[in-house]
Order: C-alpha cells, then structure tokens, then sequence
C-alpha cells in the first residue's frame, strides 16, 4: 500500500496549465536529495579545506551562466548545489578563526527550511500569526540571556548593522526637535554629535553617515591600554561639544569589539549618559552574548541600564545568517520614532493589543522574514545550558591560544584576551632580539617588515586551506586576528593553527 504523502494533493486534474506545483515523486527526490546533502554537510565539514583551492570566476564557469528555458532535472541540480558546496568558505570548519561567525546548528538549518517553506511575511500579527508571537518571546529570551531583563521589546533583524542603524535612527528621534522626521535635520537649531570609541564597529559611523548626521558629527573617543573607551576623555569631549554649540546626544558602548573583543566600562558610560541626558546604546553585536559565560559576566555590568542593544544570534547562538536583534527599554519611544510612516495599506484594525501589534512600528523593515525560528527551535533543541557551556569554551579556547602565543618564542600577544578574541603575531626570533636592541627609529622600520611578513602569512594560511585567520590593527601593529565561536573548535585545532603559521613562516 502506498504511503500518504501530502504532496499527493497537488495533483489534481483541474490544475491550471503553468502551475508550479511538483509531483509527489519530484517532491520527494528534491527533498531526500536536499537533505542528504546537508546532512553530507554537517557530516564532513571538519575535513573539508577551510578555503576552497578557487580562483574568481570558478564557480560560475563550473555551474554555467545560461539562464536555462526549460526546465532542469533534480539529480544536476543537487549536483550542481554539492558543486557550490566545494567551492565556498566553511564558516563551520573548526579551524576557522577569520570572523565573528558561528557555524550553523542542524536545529537552526531546518527551522530556516520549515520558515521558508511557510515563508511568512512577519510584520505584523494579522500578517503573521504564529511568527510574530514566536518573534516577541524570543526577543524576550535573548534580553533575559545577556540580562537587559525579562519583559524586553525589540525585534529581529539581518544583522548588527542593521540593528546598529535602527537603533542610531530612534535616538536621534528621540533627541531631536520633534518634527525633524518631517523636516529633516537641517531644520534643527543645533547640529548633533554621537560618541563611541575608536574600537568601534564599522556600522556605527556608517550609520551617521546613512542618517545624515555627517561621519565629521562621529566623536571617536580615545581607548585605553585594554582597548576600552576612556570614560574620562568621553567626558571632555561632551563637555567641549556642548560649550561650542552642538548637541550631544548619544553615546555608543561596545560589549566586545570586532577587534580585541574588549568590553567597555559599561556602567561608567551609563553614569555619563544619564549624567548628560544621551541615549546609551550598546553594541553586542558580536560580545553580548558572553554573558552566558558565568565567569564573563561582571564585564557586562551596567547593559540593563542601556537604552537600546544590538546583538547577533547568528554570531554567538549558533544559529543561521541572517538572525540579528535589536533590544530597547522603552516600547512607547521607539513608536514615535516610526510615528510618521503611516499609510492606508499598513493600517490595522484589529481589537487587541496582541492582534494588532506590527513590527513596522519599531523597525525599518516592512518584508520580515520568519527568522525566529531557528533562534526559537535553537534554543528549544539544546537548552540555554549547553549553550552556555559552548561559549565558555569558546572564551577558555582562546584563553588557551594567547597562553600557547605567550609560552612560544616566534609569537607576540598583542592584547589581552577578554572574550574569545586573540590577536596576535609571528616574530622571527632574529627579529625579536632586533627590537630589543635597537633604536626607536630601527624599530619602526622593524615594525613595518614585521606587518609585511604577518601580512603574507595571514595570506598563505588562508589560501593553504588548513586554518583561517582574518586582520586587526592593534596599536599600529598588523595582527593575526583568531575570533573562536565554534562549538567544534578544539586545543588540537588551535595547536595545528600555529603550527601551520609556523610552516608558512618557513615558505615565506
């Protein structure tokens, strides 16, 4: 007797000529094919080069650049997909070091699978029932996790940046002249500053940018010997600001860098910031989230205080790109900031206040994607304490790499590892005994070869597919940059890392 499969209802004889609907057999040879090549995925992607030996262009000369008219048959498409497969960057390889990435779990590849298959359009409930309720909870776990508290709004987005930019858009709402969303800032009295340290993350000035305030208006304030922003020189800079006619009003924290991973002073900013009458947003984008590690979580001391928050599931939960979040404190300011964006399409009339919640109200975005639920079935699948347990690793893995680097004669720790960052670089001994012996006008020349050379075998390490490692400018020095969030990641693959700088070294 055949199995029920309910593909089987799409065939019916009154479906119209182009319909797009497949048979129950193609529905199970793409959907057995597809899933035998992820699970061939998570199986072996440990001992697959972490860099693909490709040049650009491969791909495309490899799978063709036809635009195909007919139709295509599923066996050389899940070939073609397996192609692509050989030919990208393995995010998940436990050797892996180069960004603030963090493998996919299988509980979070599938949720992304069942999201598009129902492929909601969460911006609203009416729109989105189920995703726009799993949507708040999740967002009310992941500030209960970093401890922002229990009952936290916000919403989710495609990443830091985007979280970053949204959050920068209502504080200058709520700072500014309130009709500046109808007249823009040029019609302001007096032009406005944003502060954040010179650690800070990319998208930050990027988004004074986008909002028209002016990447002159970004006040870049001075970092101290750990790399976290110099409270004391925040000070003077707002105080100057505001005796010469600008208005300060908003002052940006890391809890860890893109960088080093260093944590600012969190509860002092939140004291000047309130001190001063600024928006204090965090950016968490890649740190926040080690508050799960009990031993991190005095470095997090003063996050409830802030204003807003950005954080990335997808950089520190395991989860798929694109999860990003944005956390605020106060619901009714952030609608304001979005007040003026009504149109007759987007009205809701609905009864209650849950059916007629919308995310357009606090967001951006108007075509959401359902992306809580491979944060949501994450979560659900391991629990926060394995989790918790995975990050610490993370944390005590490149505690264990700066240990290796301080204890081996050809390496350098450039910073002190806080988080799961280490940044360090290789130094020939000969050179090493250079630096100590020579002038200060001999060792920057010192300095300079030594960018050079760290610079190629940051290069060769990448391409030699074994290990990846990404860049950092640490105190004008060039580094190697291993940012660990993989919960494959072992000491044997941190071993094999340096050896494999070691083994460059000697082709270099």
């Amino acid at each position: 007797m055949a199995r029920e499969n309910p593909a089987r209802t799409l065939e019916r004889p009154d479906l119209r000529r182009t319909s797009l609907d497949i048979s129950a057999e193609a529905m199970d040879e793409l959907s057995s094919g597809a899933t035998a090549l992820a699970m061939d995925y998570f199986a072996r992607v440990s001992d697959l080069p972490v860099f693909p030996d490709a040049s650009g262009g491969d791909a495309v000369r490899r799978l063709g650049s036809a635009l195909p008219v007919e139709g295509e048959p599923v066996a050389k498409l899940l070939n073609d997909c397996r192609a692509m497969i050989d030919l990208s960057r393995h995010n998940g390889h436990p050797r892996f070091f180069g960004y603030v990435a963090s493998p996919a779990t299988a509980p979070g590849a599938f949720a992304d699978l069942i999201a598009s298959a129902l492929n909601s359009n969460v911006t609203c409930w009416r729109s989105g029932p189920a995703g726009t309720e799993v949507e708040r909870l999740v967002v009310r776990w992941l500030g209960s996790l970093i401890g922002y508290g229990q009952n936290a709004n916000g919403l989710l987005t495609s990443g830091g940046s985007l979280a970053n930019l949204t959050a920068l858009l209502i504080a200058l709402r709520a700072k500014s002249d309130a009709n500046s969303a109808r007249t823009g800032l040029w019609n302001t009295r007096t032009p406005m500053t944003i502060y954040a340290s010179d650690q800070v993350h990319m998208s930050i000035p990027k988004a004074a940018d986008i909002l028209g305030l002016g990447r002159d208006q970004m006040r870049i304030v001075a970092s101290d010997d750990r790399f976290r922003l110099d409270v004391k020189v925040l000070r003077q800079l707002i105080e100057s600001d505001s005796q010469h006619g600008l208005k300060p009003f908003c002052v940006v924290a890391s809890a860890g860098t893109t960088n080093t991973g260093a944590v600012d002073p969190l509860a002092e900013i939140a004291a000047v910031a309130e001190e001063f009458g600024l928006w204090f947003h965090v950016d968490g984008g890649y740190g926040a989230l080690a508050a799960l590690d009990v031993r991190k979580r005095p470095l997090f001391a003063g996050i409830d205080r802030a204003d807003s928050i950005s954080l990335d599931p997808h950089k520190w939960l395991y989860t798929p790109v694109d999860s990003g979040c944005l956390l605020f404190r106060d619901e009714a300011v952030v609608r304001q900031a979005f007040s003026a964006n009504e149109a007759d399409y987007i009205k809701v009339h609905e009864q209650t206040a849950e059916e007629s919640f919308a995310f357009w109200d606090y967001g951006i975005e108007l075509s959401r994607r359902f992306r809580a639920l491979k944060i949501w079935l994450t979560l659900r699948y391991y629990g926060t304490r394995k989790i918790s347990e995975a990050i610490s690793d993370d944390n005590s893995l490149a505690e264990y790499l700066a240990q290796r680097v301080s204890e081996a004669d050809e390496f350098e720790l450039l910073a002190p590892v806080e988080l799961s960052i280490c940044c360090f670089r290789y130094v020939p001994r000969e050179m090493r005994a250079k630096l100590s012996s020579s002038s200060p006008d001999e060792v920057v020349l010192l300095n300079r070869e030594l960018d050079e050379l760290n610079t190629s075998l940051m290069h060769a390490v990448q391409r030699g597919g074994e290990a990846y490692l990404s860049n950092a400018t640490v105190k004008g020095r060039f580094a190697l940059r291993a940012c660990i969030t993989n919960f494959r990641t072992t000491r044997a693959d941190i071993d094999l890392t340096l050896d494999v700088i070691r083994e460059a070294a000697k082709q270099t």
